[in-house]
């Protein structure tokens, strides 16, 4: 299969630190080529991705991130330049509405972020001839009424993380400094079980910067420390000697990779019962799931846990072999749709998606009620 991706232009794939969806597609498309299948990449030019790039495209612009400009220039160059692949699966917000794309190359989607009532609102409108991927349950059940055609959760490389001890006696806090990752409630929890904390996030944006000077900073103590943003091979080790990771969020994260990154190191994570949390962390199994009150508890309790489940976890659910393997086997049943008729099309994509939502789990808390004891 020929298989066209699309990232956008702010970020290089890989990322050189933080990037969710960048990080993603390096993994997707290294584990296509794997598979045997041809893949075109279109991203910024100084990624790094061992695949095949498309020509012409200038280096990533970081200051530039969400700017339309920047981005319709990109995807438009990007769409004139793979008429000749089978499939192009488009990771950007625009790329997906550009109406001069191929006409005979069927496109995809992954809704990367949060499924807002304004986010819905475009993918509403790329419904009519675009498939929508989710990457959780959780976000799939967000909007009733968007046609959401699979629901494919994300993988790693698991070939570039190797377990740890879990022998550093601290617990470790890894993501963006903003209230909604639970930072500060990671703090609570850490203190009140008397472990010392270790915190890795990134801080580039002003909102960031301004909520670690007014909030974070202040309130640090000496059992915790602060390293700022780590590159992979040193984020690993934090957490590979962690006992474990704390990830108290405070909204509904669609996926939330950390928490694979922490389990494929052996390393238990704690998390709210929010968003696509229960989703990849099995409670009692490979870490606890509970309230931030009741999370300290399960602090004492990690000792019970098993690393070893924890990484077989990601073998077994969250590689990126496993999340190239449903890729394909969607990206075929788009093309066979699409050559036999519209894409997408009502009552298959209807039973899709009850298909994506059996087994969600039925009762689901709110972040306020997450954040009670």
């Amino acid at each position: 299969m020929r298989i066209g991706l699309i990232v956008g232009p702010w970020f290089t794939v890989p990322p050189e630190k933080y990037g969710g969806t960048e990080r993603v597609v390096d993994a997707l498309a290294r584990a296509l080529v794997d598979a045997g299948h041809e893949v075109l990449l279109a991203t910024a030019a100084d990624s790094t991705c061992p695949v095949p790039q498309l020509p012409g495209f200038g280096p990533s612009e970081p200051e530039e991130v969400g700017l339309t400009l920047s981005e319709l220039g990109h995807v438009i160059r990007a769409y004139r330049e793979m008429g000749d692949v089978d499939i192009i699966h488009d990771h950007t917000l625009a790329g997906p509405l550009y109406s001069h794309r191929p006409q005979d190359v069927p496109v995809v989607t992954t809704i990367h972020g949060q499924l807002s009532p304004r986010a819905a609102t475009l993918y509403r409108d790329m419904a009519q001839d675009t498939a929508i991927i989710a990457i959780s349950h959780d976000q799939c059940s967000r909007v009733q009424d968007l046609e959401i055609s699979a629901v494919i959760h994300h993988g790693i490389d698991l070939s570039a993380v190797r377990p740890g001890r879990g022998a550093g006696g601290y617990l470790c806090f890894v993501g963006r400094m903003c209230p909604d990752k639970g930072l500060m409630e990671a703090v609570r929890i850490a203190r009140a079980a008397d472990v010392p904390l270790r915190i890795a996030a990134k801080m580039h944006a002003p909102d960031e910067l301004a909520y670690f000077h007014d909030v974070v900073q202040p309130s640090l103590a000496s059992n915790e420390e602060f390293l700022g943003e780590l590159p992979d091979p040193e984020k690993y080790e934090l957490m590979g000697d962690a006992m474990a990771l704390l990830n108290p969020i405070q909204w509904h994260e669609p996926f939330g990779l950390v928490m694979i990154e922490a389990l494929a190191t052996g390393t238990p994570v704690l998390a709210t019962p929010i968003g696509a949390a229960p989703e990849i962390v099995r409670n009692g199994v490979t870490g606890f799931v509970a309230s931030t009150g009741k999370l300290v508890e399960c602090v004492g309790r990690i000792p019970d846990l098993d690393r070893e489940a924890c990484r077989r976890s990601v073998e077994e659910s969250f590689s990126a072999q496993r999340m190239a393997a449903d890729h394909v086997d969607f990206y075929a049943k788009v093309i066979e749709q699409f050559r036999a008729g519209p894409l997408p099309g009502g009552d298959v994509l209807q039973e899709n998606r009850r298909q994506a939502l059996q087994g969600y789990p039925p009762s689901r808390k709110t972040p306020e009620e997450a954040r009670r004891p």
